[in-house]
């Protein structure tokens, strides 16, 4: 099956949902869709117990679709630039300190939690996992998924400062934790020495370099726009920065969901402000969220449709099924930390720990981490765990964080 057949498939499928959803189901649209592809998923599945050869029809389409690289070398450049695009960079530098605390300290500390506790938790059950690999699964299950959580957000109607906070640790955090799944997966397979200093330069040269190419670039990009009056020329120039910045970015061993994520701060505010016309901040608008909702469609349709692939049976579920409490556990103790420690000197709404830790929804980057293991059992049961965390994650947390948030409707802090 060619290229062209699988996307025709995917953009099809996600219309066909979208319209169901919007028709009957009723869900947030983001969560509809992967709820009626989990439903398509488990009819698939049962219709092959019964000798339908669907199913294997099916799983052949997805396994030509590499779920890892698909998202994290492609949608998710346009995703990460999409988000930070309406992201305003005073409303982030209030809320500088939390979220720096929370994309940093907190992914450590979140990542080191869940992995002991996995590792003592999963070999009660009788699955034998090495610690390195318990850390690894911290790492690629630690970091909010700014797709799952933008979308969300908007619909929960949070109060600013939260909503800036959770929005801007989570565009932050999946590049940092991205780096220390690096770090700990060279670790495990023998490719790096597990040394402080070359977490350290590894940290140093993906993280923070990623950052600096990515002001570079948004600058570069920026002046570019503002010396030009039309806004087809504009559009293409933010596209090439997203396509060709990433590409170039990962080539250079930089973090390059980091880069987007700051050219694309760079250019909704200092560009918005001072480099576009009103016709044009009109059309850039249209097209981002535009480009947003298609990739987003089409994402969680995927996510959804992951069922057919990944083991969802025996020891391996009930690990899933152990990492939501301890997801869930690990994100309220580095989020109340946080939260106690930076009181001192600010002040936050009332019920900010519970809202923040709620929202801290997982998604597809955890899946295609996970994806990206070497293959064997290991990969097996950290991938149905990983799985399991995800679609708790996105149907009970997503449908249930705006009832969360009112029942604090808490005034906005400055």
């Amino acid at each position: 099956m060619s290229m062209f057949e699988i996307i025709a498939i995917l953009v099809t499928v996600a219309a066909v949902f979208s319209y169901v959803n919007y028709r009957w189901v009723r869900m947030p649209t983001t969560i509809g869709l992967m709820f009626i592809s989990l439903l398509i998923s488990l009819a698939i599945i049962a219709l092959g117990h019964f000798g339908f050869g669907i199913a294997e029809r099916a799983e052949l389409i997805l396994q030509q679709i590499d779920f890892s690289e698909t998202l994290l070398q492609g949608m998710l450049s346009y995703l990460l630039f999409a988000g930070a695009l309406h992201v305003q960079l005073g409303d982030l530098a209030k809320q500088k300190k939390v979220v720096g605390v929370l994309a940093t300290v907190g992914v450590v500390g979140s990542t080191f939690i869940v992995g002991t506790l996995a590792y003592w938790l999963f070999n009660a059950i009788g699955l034998e996992l090495r610690f390195i690999y318990c850390l690894v699964f911290g790492a690629l299950i630690t970091p909010t998924d700014p797709v799952a959580v933008l979308g969300i957000l908007k619909r929960a109607k949070a109060p600013k400062s939260l909503e800036t906070k959770i929005v801007g640790e989570s565009l932050f955090n999946d590049g940092i934790a991205v780096v220390v799944f690096l770090a700990l997966l060279g670790i495990a397979t023998g490719e790096h020495e597990a040394s402080l200093q070359h977490i350290t330069v590894l940290f140093v040269q993906e993280a923070i370099g990623g950052a600096v190419f990515g002001l570079i670039a948004g600058w570069a990009t920026f002046l570019m726009i503002r010396s030009v009056d039309n806004y087809q020329v504009e559009i293409l120039l933010t596209l090439a920065l997203v396509t060709g910045g990433y590409a170039l970015a990962a080539a250079l061993h930089l973090c390059a969901p980091i880069a987007i994520v700051v050219a694309g701060l760079m250019i909704g505010n200092t560009g918005r402000r001072t480099g576009m016309s009103d016709k044009t901040r009109e059309h850039l608008d249209n097209f981002w969220e535009l480009i947003d909702e298609i990739l987003n469609a089409v994402l969680f349709v995927l996510i959804g449709m992951e069922m057919l692939v990944v083991s969802l049976t025996g020891k391996a579920l009930l690990a899933g099924v152990v990492a939501i409490g301890i997801m869930l556990l690990a994100r309220f103790i580095c989020v109340s930390v946080s939260v106690l420690l930076l009181g001192r000197v600010r002040t936050f709404s009332k019920g900010a720990i519970s809202i923040i830790t709620w929202a801290g929804l997982r998604g597809g980057i955890s899946i295609a981490l996970a994806l990206s293991l070497p293959p064997g059992t290991t990969r097996d049961v950290l991938l149905t765990a990983t799985y399991t965390v995800v679609v708790f994650s996105i149907l009970v947390q997503g449908l249930t964080i705006r009832r969360l948030v009112m029942r604090y409707h808490a005034p906005v802090s400055e």
